[in-house]
């Protein structure tokens, strides 16, 4: 039966739960649901700061509980709209929210539940518990097949414990009534819960329960406490988050920009000045649109330096959800019509601004994270001074994968304008990324067909993988015929990296203390290397700490077996005479080395190898021509 707010008797203690007079017994509507699922958002995002604490999984960086936070947080606004109470409309919408606004791995899987569980109700306007145990099974099966390797003890194990609970008592058990469903299922997933230590050793010696796990325990208590009780959880204080006093004070529609970063952002602050704001931003480019109100203003400019904007925006209040389109690329790519297919990547690939000038490659920015301060990687924080900021913050950065929004945008405007999109990723064994961008093709409504490559490599040897993809489009082969080919030069792509100082890689949690401490103790330098699978793995040790480049030369030339022509990428952390030195040495070791690149390093392998690292990827070349023979396998 439909659940009735119409009585509701806020408290006068926010920390109290608001009390509706609910009557959901046989049948869930989208009235009931949305205040379901908005008491369990409100609980998770009260949780925050726990979920960060007990963050040890896959990487102890405690961002667990802000990223489900924000992630969650994207559907408030659609389950507050009395427009959406259709259930199946409603769904449909709060999928679409959490696909554009989910951060991190944890975030990226509710959405991919709640895309099951939309898909799976589709246009009904109420759930009986047989057709809702069908939507959750089905949500729980598209988390399941969000990661490529998915582990038990995560937050997969807690859905699969909800849904399965929820699926035994409707479908064998015949259970009727909301109430009785939901609890049982709510003990069910308590008890996967405080199983997850015992199906990881991290949580175990850590002493906790996964974080992503318990985010979603939290937020079935909290639908669970509604749909029992009739106790919708308090907001908590983020209503300048979503904010519904938004109004525009000007219109940007019909100009041409003389800039080439379409920027945007939000700013949230208490008393925001909105005519010193607008008068700031008109000295930094054009087509400036700013919505909101005192306490949450968006922008919409473009510029030709988007962290000016950021920058500018942070005296104003808290900046987030930052966003610099480059509308340049995206105008040569529009009137390139020689070109079969576009290619695009994200910026975990360590590319020369030449080459993506001259081959038109299109970039998704990385999100990266100095504490309360957030940049795109590349776009709002240059390499440069990336590292000078990492030498100098005692806060370590953490890094996150572009959200399915962001590869969205670009996917949709790219597919307008090709028939095919190649979109290649960082590799799928340490990021996400992949995923992501798979996520966002989905939901792309433009003609043109995307395909999204998992580069199984990362910087330089990423950058190499789309170079040549790009080069395939230039020589009018089709996405096909490339794809083809990229699967023999991904195969024999190789990337190592040697660092000068472990102290990043151990702040960053992925080296032990102890790891340095011998290195140290031994004078021995670190290397990486990628693996053929996509792991990012230890290469050992150079003895000693002198003519390390010429050592790491050594090193690489004696794991390099190509006969023919080849192509080199070398990036460097601030040290460009090391990436000369190694690209002299290896050239005389690899007389047949056909054109060397270099630049400076991203975030990929720079934020564990720190200042000092110097990466190098190797890649056999054959001239792009449609119809010829693809590259050799490697024997």
């Amino acid at each position: 039966m439909k659940a009735s707010p119409s009585n509701i008797a806020v408290p006068s203690s926010s920390c109290r739960a608001i009390r509706l007079e609910v009557t959901v017994s046989t049948h869930l509507t989208g009235d009931s649901l949305s205040q379901a699922l908005t008491s369990g958002i409100h609980r998770v995002i009260a949780e925050q700061d726990l979920l960060n604490r007990i963050n040890v999984f896959p990487v102890a960086d405690g961002d667990t509980g802000t990223n489900l936070s924000l992630s969650l947080g994207s559907a408030l606004p659609v389950l507050a709209n009395d427009d959406e109470r259709h259930l199946g409309t409603m769904l449909a919408a709060v999928a679409d929210a959490l696909l554009d606004g989910s951060r991190g791995n944890s975030g990226a899987i509710v959405a991919q539940f709640f895309q099951g569980v939309s898909d799976s109700a589709g246009e009904i306007s109420r759930f009986t518990t047989y057709t809702f145990s069908k939507a959750v099974r089905l949500g729980s099966e598209y988390a399941h097949d969000a990661l490529a390797e998915p582990r038990e003890g995560t937050i997969l194990s807690v859905i699969a414990a909800f849904a399965d609970s929820v699926h035994r008592q409707a479908i064998e058990f015949k259970e009727e009534h909301f109430p009785k469903l939901i609890g049982d299922a709510l003990t069910r997933v308590d008890e996967a819960l405080a199983r997850t230590p015992e199906q990881l050793d991290v949580l175990r010696k850590a002493g906790v329960v996964d974080a992503g796990a318990k985010g979603f325990a939290t937020m079935v208590a909290g639908v669970a406490d509604y749909l029992i009780h009739g106790r919708v959880a308090p907001k908590p204080d983020l209503s300048v988050l979503f904010s519904e006093e938004m109004s525009f004070e000007g219109s940007a529609e019909g100009e041409e920009s003389n800039y080439r970063y379409c920027t945007e952002c939000i700013v949230n602050g208490t008393d925001i000045d909105r005519r010193k704001l607008r008068e700031k931003l008109s000295e930094l480019g054009d087509s400036l649109v700013l919505a909101g109100t005192k306490r949450k203003a968006k922008i919409h400019i473009h510029v030709d330096e988007p962290d000016d904007v950021f920058e500018l925006a942070g005296a104003f209040g808290e900046v987030t959800a930052q966003k610099a389109d480059d509308m340049h690329r995206q105008h040569v790519s529009s009137h390139n019509k020689a070109r079969r297919f576009a290619v695009i990547t994200d910026s975990a690939a360590d590319i020369a601004e030449e080459d993506l000038e001259r081959l038109d490659i299109h970039v998704v920015p990385v999100r990266v994270q100095f504490g309360e301060r957030g940049y795109l990687d590349k776009v709002s924080i240059t390499p440069d001074e990336f590292f000078r900021e990492l030498a100098t913050n005692p806060i370590h950065p953490t890094t996150s994968q572009p959200s399915p929004g962001d590869f969205r945008r670009q996917f949709q405007f790219l597919a307008s304008h090709f028939a095919d999109v190649v979109c290649i990723s960082v590799t799928s064994k340490v990021s996400g990324t992949c995923q992501a961008a798979a996520s966002a093709a989905e939901r792309v409504n433009a003609p043109g067909h995307i395909r999204v490559v998992d580069s199984r490599s990362a910087s330089m040897g990423q950058g190499l993988i789309v170079v040549y993809a790009a080069e395939c489009a230039n020589a009018g082969l089709t996405a096909d015929e490339t794809a083809a080919r990229l699967e023999e030069a991904i195969d024999r792509t190789r990337t190592f990296a040697v660092l000068k100082d472990l102290r990043y890689a151990v702040r960053g949690g992925r080296v032990p203390g102890w790891v340095k401490t011998i290195a140290d103790l031994f004078r021995l330098t670190a290397m990486l290397k990628t693996t053929p699978d996509g792991r990012v793995a230890a290469a050992g040790f150079l003895l000693g700490r002198k003519a390390r480049i010429r050592k790491f030369a050594r090193y690489v030339s004696k794991r390099i077996d190509i006969d023919g022509p080849m192509d080199m990428a070398i990036g460097h952390a601030g040290c460009p005479e090391d990436a000369d030195e190694l690209a002299a040495l290896l050239r005389v070791g690899f007389p047949n080395v056909r054109r060397v690149s270099k630049t400076e390093l991203g975030t990929a392998f720079g934020v564990h190898g720190g200042p000092g690292t110097v990466v190098v990827s190797m890649q056999p070349w054959e001239e792009p021509v449609s119809g010829s023979r693809p590259i050799e396998p490697e024997r």
